[in-house]
């Protein structure tokens, strides 16, 4: 019998940083893994707010080893042979499926490009997730925690003390050879994703996610994919190189991203709605023999219909599998118990669309980590793992209502683009003021608690799907724009940018009051940020 203070099942991104915080706070970690790294999962790509809540975390818990991984360039001068993305913001590209060469790439109106990073220094990043996890799950193991990969858990029995957990492991220095292996810990923490280990052990139900329609994905990883930015005849400069972003093509019923990585290999997958699927084929049932061909004829059935892709794909090549996950949306019924709690990732998962899933699992992981450092013994704990599992449901939710209506107005992107001005406003003073020491003034993921805005995005967000009209649309956007107001410290929903939001400090500035922050504050904020390396240029 392996036995240890906490019980952490699965060693992602999210289960092996846990771990890591774990033993800097001196507890015993028991590290376990079903399958073996590196590994490909899907969920690549970080936002500021992600990167700003592991910051928080590196410093909070003494993590020096991971702070150079919340923006490039940090990354690229200590970390080089750990494969990553450049993301500089978040680019949109709307599409009717219709195969019409007159595509977005030379049409404002049907773009959105949202940067995030003023230069690409502090940029965001992809996780090549092979590369990173790995590297998390070997830090962990460095700092104390014991590491057990090709282990199949099929029983969770709890009692008053902790939990026990039983199941096969398979030798890795003997082929084929298995061996009963059991777990006993005073706590268990999931890790293991939607539908995982806890969820099938306690045999739990799922919930709903309101409005949100029944999705699915289809993905794999190429090599050889093109830039967009090469279809593109000289004009007006973008706020980044297109291609450097979370590239969302958007049509209606479902959405494409592609992440290009710096290690030639590039991400890419489709996420839709059934009906969707059905049409284009990759959810219908078929032979085990056939599923792969059958995958690939879809993928190419959809870029078939959308110029742009067909060009970009032309001569790329899938160096895996295709992953298809038939139901996308999750909702854990329970999020903890008396000895046990699921991570974020494992209580929940709404949609790739928008990046939410790293800072909700980083919001979770430190509230988490916070009942861990006051002690598995403090008697309030069961009061604190409520009060985790209450939040975690809540920020669920938030990013479920504006996923659904994003996944309504699809057909609509005028609207689209104003529902996503709730997104970026929300996100980016969150982080702005996170960053100044104020975060009262941010309270919930996308703002959900605060008392004027939260509302006011409800009300948008219930009525988006209802608007059809060009005076509707206009009218719409005007309210949005009225909405987001108080919390815009970006320049967002301004109709002269015409869809091409630049990082300007000026914005910033002339925001301070939103922030109830001086100038002189905001400026002190831009120098710690590294904004301005070498001049006052900001696009």
């Amino acid at each position: 019998m392996i036995e240890a203070d906490l019980a952490i099942v699965g060693s992602g991104f999210a289960g092996s940083l846990l771990a890591l915080i774990a033993c800097r706070l001196g507890y015993s970690v028991a590290l376990i893994e079903r399958g073996t790294h590196p590994r490909i999962v899907i969920g690549e790509s970080t936002t500021p707010l992600t990167n700003l809540l592991l910051e928080e975390l590196c410093d909070r818990y003494d993590l020096p080893e991971l702070r150079s991984f919340t923006k490039w360039g940090t990354w690229q001068r200590h970390h080089p042979k750990v494969a990553c993305g450049l993301k500089r913001g978040f680019s949109f590209f709307h599409h009717p499926l219709d195969g019409s060469a007159y595509g977005p790439l030379a049409d404002r109106e049907r773009q959105l490009l949202v940067a995030a990073s003023p230069h690409d220094g502090i940029a965001d990043t992809h996780w090549y997730r092979a590369d990173f996890d790995q590297f998390l799950m070997q830090t962990a193991v460095r700092a104390g925690a014991q590491y057990f990969d090709r282990v199949d858990l099929h029983e969770f029995a709890e009692d008053e003390g902790g939990a026990t957990l039983r199941g096969v492991r398979v030798l890795p220095q003997l082929q084929r050879a298995r061996e009963t292996v059991t777990f006993r810990a005073r706590f268990v923490i999931d890790a293991t994703g939607p539908r995982g280990f806890l969820h099938k052990a306690l045999r739990q139900e799922e919930r709903p996610l309101p409005g949100m329609p029944p999705t699915q994905a289809l993905y794999t990883h190429f090599n050889g994919v093109g830039r967009l930015e090469n279809q593109i005849d000289a004009g007006e400069t973008p706020p980044y190189p297109i291609d450097n972003a979370a590239v969302h093509h958007v049509f209606p019923g479902g959405w494409i991203w592609v992440l290009q990585f710096n290690n030639g290999i590039s991400s890419a997958g489709v996420a839709c709605t059934d009906d969707r699927a059905r049409e284009l084929g990759f959810s219908r049932s078929s032979s085990t023999n056939d599923l792969q061909a059958r995958f690939a004829h879809a993928w190419q059935r959809l870029l078939d219909r959308i110029p742009v892709l067909k060009q970009q794909f032309a001569r790329a090549r899938a160096i895996r599998p295709f992953t298809r996950i038939p139901r996308l949306s999750f909702r854990s019924a329970q999020i903890a118990g008396r000895n046990w709690v699921l991570l974020p990732s494992a209580a929940g998962f709404v949609d790739p669309l928008l990046s939410t899933g790293f800072p909700l699992t980083l919001l979770g992981i430190e509230r988490v980590a916070a009942i861990l450092q006051n002690g598995l013994d403090t008697p309030g704990r069961a009061e604190h793992l409520a009060d985790y599992a209450a939040h975690t449901d809540a920020e669920l939710l938030a990013a479920s209502r504006l996923a659904a209506a994003l996944y309504a107005t699809m057909d609509n992107f005028p609207v689209f683009v104003s529902l996503t001005m709730l997104y970026f406003a929300a996100v980016s003073y969150a982080e702005t003021a996170h960053r100044l020491g104020k975060p009262e003034l941010a309270r919930g993921f996308l703002l959900h608690e605060h008392p004027a805005f939260a509302p006011e995005a409800a009300r948008l967000i219930n009525r988006a799907a209802g608007v059809r009209t060009p005076e509707e649309t206009r009218q719409f956007a005007e309210d949005v724009r009225r909405a987001i107001e108080p919390i815009n410290v970006t320049g967002l929903a301004d109709p002269l940018r015409r869809h091409w939001y630049p990082v300007d400090a000026a914005d910033l500035l002339a925001s301070a009051h939103k922030l109830h922050a001086t100038r002189e504050e905001i400026e002190q904020l831009l120098d710690r940020c590294g904004f301005r390396p070498q001049s006052t240029s900001f696009v």
